[in-house]
């Protein structure tokens, strides 16, 4: 059944900036399609009159209407489409921008299991499917559906019982063609998947090209690519079986439709109840009927990719985000207070078997500088991705500046609550344009001053065009230790309350960690930080110190009197080498 309800709830709010436009174009087109009509009875009298032996005078005329009309309905044709591709493609345009911003306020576990390939599948394939039908139909099926009509009409004035046989005709045909087209949505909603699939394992093949030549696993890859093109062969061919089935309905409507013309026209011209004019006029509107049928059966299948384009992209619409949004607090000014109260988690909302931590407590007090330790897998990073609430926790609460993540404005929290990690997204753009996300309200001046307070101005120095110079996406051109001063710089601009450096300077040259150690110390003045460290340098700047094991604190406290206590984990950790003891 075609989903004609879904499709316009879906458009109904995109169309209405464009209801003038929308009015302009049924004007244009039902004049059309009135012109359309109109000059098959012109033939006829002209034709009619020629066998009558009327003037040359008299005939003239039409024949010089019809060529005015047949221009200018070609004309109006042209006004039509062009209409009918700028209210579909703005409408689905702004669709595209409204889902881009949906997806980008779902959550981390969204995203986690879903592949940028396969998003980029959705939100431009899909909604471009939807496009492609919305600038036709209004003509091709809206059109036609009305010119068709008007043609039975005529025919029926022509020749009831030509009329009569035509009608059953196309009404068969259009009935097995709806069928048809409820068969076989189904089989364009599994290729739209396979594609998705498909786009989603090359976005990522092509990500991780590097390692995939290093460990060999080429042919590994090749055996995946070539098992969903096994699954997407079959389902592109029933794709096609589809569309031939409503070809050839449409095909057997034309011919059967001629046969009906010509038998039923030759009797009555015999007959004396048609005249030659009126067998032309016959006919022409039987040859008229096929062009409006095919472009329906046509619009019929592009339907289908829509049909199931409209349930994906309505599915993607009505997916919610996982993270409770109350947005009904704004945290204020200055360092922030960071607590977490009986905090338990797991990136499975059952919280079971994965669970990643088990009732965590502590506090940090405003501008307090913590480090965070712990072996790989006990929790570290998550705790970072709590506080900027990319997650949230199963049971307990994220306090930050004594409000839970959950009634902070998300907008205001991701501001006040900076993270830099060891992986810097770049995008291709110029430094400035990568420094301050593309906000053209922050001043070159401000820029400068960021830069001359984090004491890398040699470093904007040594780049080729200064805040000009263009990166690549991806690494951007820089090296890991240019890119993490790029990522302080970011975070400073935004002057929060709370830094969460994790690990961000675990793989730099000692010269460069010397640079961006200066950095670090401007950047953490007069701000809470959360260092997640593995590095005794990075310890020693730490203020508290909080150990993490199987997702428990097992020890906290003032990193002076945790070292001096020969009982403590810290000391031992301090005594034998963090790198060794936490690796």
């Amino acid at each position: 059944m075609i989903p004609i309800r879904s499709y316009l709830r879906l458009f109904s709010g995109y169309l209405r900036p464009f209801r003038r436009t929308a009015v302009l174009l049924a004007v244009v087109l039902f004049t059309a399609i009135g012109l359309q009509l109109v000059n098959p009875q012109l033939i006829k009298a002209f034709i009619d009159g020629a066998i009558a032996g009327d003037d040359f005078s008299s005939l003239v005329p039409i024949a010089v209407a019809f060529m005015v009309i047949a221009v200018i309905n070609q004309g109006l044709m042209v006004w039509a489409t062009y209409l009918a591709e700028q209210v579909g493609w703005s409408a689905t345009n702004q669709m595209r921008v409204d889902l881009a911003d949906h997806v980008l306020h779902l959550d981390m576990g969204f995203h986690k299991s879903t592949s940028p390939g396969a998003l980029i599948e959705r939100i431009d394939g899909d909604v471009t499917a939807l496009s492609n039908f919305f600038s036709s139909m209004i003509i091709k099926v809206i059109g036609n559906a009305v010119l068709i009509l008007g043609i039975m009409v005529l025919l029926w004035r022509e020749s009831w019982i030509i009329g009569l046989s035509v009608s059953v005709l196309i009404l068969i045909t259009f009935i097995g063609l709806f069928r048809l087209h409820g068969v076989t949505v189904p089989w364009q909603k599994a290729i739209r998947a396979t594609s998705a699939e498909m786009y989603g394992f090359i976005g990522e093949q092509i990500d991780g090209t590097e390692d995939i030549e290093a460990n060999g696993a080429t042919g590994y890859m090749i055996s995946r690519f070539d098992a969903i093109q096994r699954r997407w062969l079959p389902e592109t061919v029933r794709g096609w079986t589809g569309w031939a089935m409503m070809w050839s309905a449409a095909m057997t409507l034309y011919f059967a439709s001629l046969a009906v013309g010509f038998v039923l026209g030759a009797w009555q011209f015999t007959t004396g109840i048609l005249t030659i004019g009126g067998v032309y006029i016959v006919l022409q509107y039987i040859q008229m009927v096929h062009r409006p049928v095919e472009q329906i059966r046509e619009e019929l299948i592009d339907l289908q990719k829509a049909g199931a384009s409209i349930e994906r992209v309505q599915e993607l619409f009505d997916r919610e985000s996982q993270l409770t949004r109350r947005d009904s607090k704004t945290l204020p000014s200055g360092p922030l207070a960071v607590g977490f109260e009986s905090v338990t988690f797991s990136y499975n909302d059952d919280g079971g078997k994965e669970t990643v931590l088990d009732d965590v407590n502590f506090s940090i007090a405003p501008g307090r500088v913590v480090g965070l330790l712990g072996r790989t897998g006990s929790g570290k990073s998550t705790i970072a991705r709590l506080l900027t609430h990319l997650h949230e926790p199963q049971q307990g609460s994220v306090q930050i500046g004594g409000h839970d993540t959950r009634d902070i404005d998300l907008v205001d929290l991701r501001h006040r609550v900076a993270m830099v990690t060891q992986d810097v997204q770049l995008f291709r753009a110029t430094i400035r344009e990568n420094l301050t996300f593309f906000d053209p309200t922050i001043s070159d001046d401000r820029l400068h001053e960021v830069i001359e307070r984090l004491e890398l101005a040699d470093w904007l120095g040594s780049l080729p065009n200064g805040l000009d110079t263009v990166l690549e996406s991806g690494s951007g051109g820089l090296s890991a230790g240019q890119a993490q001063l790029l990522a302080f710089t970011r975070v400073f601009l935004r002057d929060p309350g709370v830094v969460v450096l994790d690990e961000a300077s675990s793989r730099l040259d000692p010269a460069t960690e010397a640079l961006l150690e200066r950095a670090i110390d401007h950047l953490l003045e007069d701000r809470t930080a959360i260092v997640i460290a593995h590095r005794l340098s990075t310890v020693n700047r730490a203020d508290d110190i909080i150990i993490l094991d199987d997702g428990r604190v097992i020890e906290a406290g003032r990193r002076k009197d945790l070292a001096a206590a020969p009982e403590s984990l810290l000391s031992s950790l301090l005594a034998t080498g963090m790198e060794e003891v936490l690796a």
